[in-house]
């Protein structure tokens, strides 16, 4: 954005200056990380009986009856620790799990999956630090930022542990988290995933459960398939994204909106380029609006990925997010789009379109 364009937005506002994602360097302790993997704040209300079965899907009802009884189940001592994240490591081993010690949710997009492994967590009975609610890339940025055996030993102590959309596009972060899993399981964690597709599987809308098994090798005997079928509810009669505004229309929704930030879209990238994924959501902390200004293609795919994770942060968070310069379908190449991650970054536009509808009350009629 031109120092004349700034300027002129802020022509007769006078409410305080907005804040700045890039001016931010968040320093993440390692206890608040692991306190953070709950639902996120859209998912903070839902129960199983908020779920609202398609009465022409019965697999629904019977997912919903059968993760009560998983989650019923799941009351009582832990096997190994003391529920504050620690294991006992003097304590006996105790005796591996035998059948199925966690459960994978096999279904399409939209048909309430993320709404009932929210709901798995807060049904379980255990308190919030004996129980981690995480996307797959959130659990690799947590072995990223503590390591795996701090990781292991944090977690052990768990009876639940929930992990949305895990990501089979990446063969060793695949492999990463399986041994990761294999550890808590020894440990007595349980186990609920969602999954996303693999590359070459986008157009079926669903990652078969034959296939997410086998993906995980040793793990397959712990987790029971639970089939949801179901059409996309968020298909249904959803608005048009809006267009882009101007500079000087999202500059001046920025002063005007308390809490907004505002930054100028390729000197984001760049900062995130020095912030660690796993603080994205810290780096958003106290933002309720996001402004951006001159948005333009993502550069390379290091960048892109970056910004699949700070979309999924704001998304969770409910942030809208008010821009100007290109819309959000043009962020990523064709090349991007026909790859192996491609399905992050429909997950991303997807996202961050309904973030700027969400934006679309910020800016003066």
């Amino acid at each position: 954005m031109s120092s004349s364009t700034a300027a002129s937005g802020r022509q007769s506002i006078t409410e305080a200056a907005p804040l700045s994602l890039c001016a931010r360097e968040p320093r993440v302790p390692a206890d608040r990380l692991v306190a953070e993997m709950v639902p996120p704040p859209r998912f903070d209300s839902v129960r199983f009986d908020t779920y609202v079965p398609d009465p022409q899907q019965p697999s629904q009802t019977e997912a919903v009856s059968v993760l009560s009884t998983f989650a019923a189940g799941l009351g009582g001592a832990h096997l190994a620790g003391g529920g504050h994240g620690k294991r006992r490591w003097f304590a006996r081993k105790p005796a591996a799990p035998t059948g199925p010690r966690g459960v994978y949710l096999d279904g399409g997009y939209g048909v309430g999956k993320t709404h009932l492994l929210a709901s798995l967590w807060h049904a379980t009975p255990a308190a919030p630090g004996q129980k981690a609610f995480g996307t797959f890339v959130e659990l690799t940025n947590l072995v990223g930022a503590l390591g795996f055996q701090e990781t292991v030993r944090t977690l052990s102590g768990h009876r639940l542990l929930c992990i949305d959309e895990f990501e089979l596009d990446d063969p060793g972060d695949t492999v990463l988290v399986s041994t990761l899993l294999g550890k808590l399981v020894d440990a007595g964690v349980a186990l609920a995933a969602t999954s996303n597709t693999l590359p070459g599987k986008l157009g079926e809308g669903r990652f078969a459960a034959a296939d997410f098994l086998r993906e995980i090798q040793g793990l397959s005997a712990r987790f029971r398939p639970l089939r949801i079928d179901g059409e996309d509810y968020r298909h249904r009669g959803l608005p048009a994204a809006p267009a882009p505004y101007s500079d000087e229309q999202v500059t001046r929704a920025a002063y005007a909106t308390e809490g907004a930030s505002l930054d100028d879209f390729p000197g984001l990238l760049e900062h995130l380029s020095r912030v660690h994924p796993s603080r994205y959501g810290a780096l958003t902390d106290g933002v309720r609006a996001v402004c951006l200004t001159d948005v333009a293609p993502v550069p390379d795919q290091s960048t892109a990925l970056r910004l699949v994770v700070l979309a999924d942060r704001l998304y969770d968070r409910e942030v809208p997010v008010l821009a100007s310069g290109l819309p959000f379908d043009r962020l990523f190449s064709e090349e991007m789009l026909n790859g192996g991650y491609r399905k992050k970054y429909f997950r991303a536009i997807s996202r961050l379109t309904a973030l700027a509808r969400d934006a679309k009350g910020l800016v003066a009629q």
